[in-house]
């Protein structure tokens, strides 16, 4: 293994239909005291035309095209595959709704460098519109109910009591990974196309015998759903976010869990979406709720294990 501040970096940022967001990203990354790294973007087929700007205004960065929208986990996939095959000694994911601190992968790089088997390292993530709350600090996985939580969400950062202890999961908004767990545990499984990737694959490094850690001193800033928020009659949220939410809980119930945990788990997700249906129905929203029971239907039946995006 190169030195610590030898180690090369490939920062993997996926862009859809977000060139103010992809814009400002790449500009803070611009910043960063970290020499050995190389920004790959991928687009993921935009319609906005916004790969083709961010390709002439920000030469230094290897451009990625797909030539369809292959979800969160084709696309980073693509990334990836890339970054291993150039030889890289780290794999970076990060959203482009996000700005990060100078000094934030030399903390990450300097927490995944140790003795101990490391899979996985996340920064302390920070909310962009109030810097004094948390967006994520990690997450826990209730085996039991196969719920994932996000540790610190929307909580005060100087009162949260952070702790040393690994991690369940690390969350695919920022995520650095040693090249060779990624070679040892695989690729983002492309069938879930978005959410609920980040915890499989947290999941799948953990039964490898790694580590997940927070590295704390890393701080970046993140929006939150930028290519998800649309604000409509159905609300906010699009009626896919809650298919794929519920296609994917389901799909990673049957990856994760055996019995007794997945008869119980499954229990409990299912009665929770029958909620979502009915109060979705009382608010006139029947997109949404088509939508929560096609993703029961698809999470329950569809093969999870195919190695291809499983589009909405």
């Amino acid at each position: 293994m190169p030195l610590l501040n030898e180690s090369s970096v490939a920062i993997i940022i996926l862009n859809w239909n977000g060139y103010e967001h992809s814009r400002n990203c790449l500009d803070s990354l611009a910043k960063l005291n970290y020499s050995n790294f190389q920004v790959l973007l991928v687009d993921n087929a935009s319609e906005d035309n916004s790969g083709v700007r961010l390709k002439e205004e920000f030469p230094s960065v290897i451009f990625l095209q797909n030539e369809q929208n292959l979800g969160f986990t084709g696309g980073n996939n693509v990334g990836i595959d890339y970054a291993l095959a150039k030889g890289f000694d780290y794999v970076m994911l990060l959203n482009n709704d996000t700005l990060v601190e100078a000094d934030f992968l030399q903390h990450l790089v300097a927490k995944a460098y140790n003795d101990a088997p490391i899979g996985m390292v996340q920064p302390l993530i920070l909310l962009m519109e109030d810097p004094k709350k948390i967006w994520s600090a990690g997450g826990n996985f209730q085996k039991w109910l196969g719920v994932s939580n996000t540790l610190g969400d929307r909580k005060p950062l100087e009162s949260f009591p952070f702790s040393s202890a690994p991690l369940d999961w690390a969350t695919g908004c920022c995520i650095l990974l040693p090249s060779q767990v990624i070679r040892e545990v695989g690729t983002l499984q492309a069938s879930f196309f978005a959410y609920f990737e980040d915890v499989d694959w947290s999941l799948r490094v953990r039964k490898a015998g790694f580590q997940i850690l927070l590295a704390q001193d890393s701080i970046i800033y993140h929006e939150g759903n930028a290519s998800s928020k649309k604000k409509s009659k159905e609300g906010t949220l699009s009626p896919t976010v809650f298919y794929l939410h519920a296609r994917n809980q389901l799909f990673l119930l049957r990856r994760h869990l055996n019995f007794p945990a997945l008869p119980l788990a499954f229990v409990y997700h299912v009665t929770k979406y029958f909620g979502w249906i009915a109060y979705f129905c009382l608010r006139g929203r029947f997109q949404k709720a088509k939508s929560v029971i096609r993703g029961m239907r698809d999470g329950l039946l569809l093969d999870h294990r195919i190695n291809k995006p499983l589009c909405p």
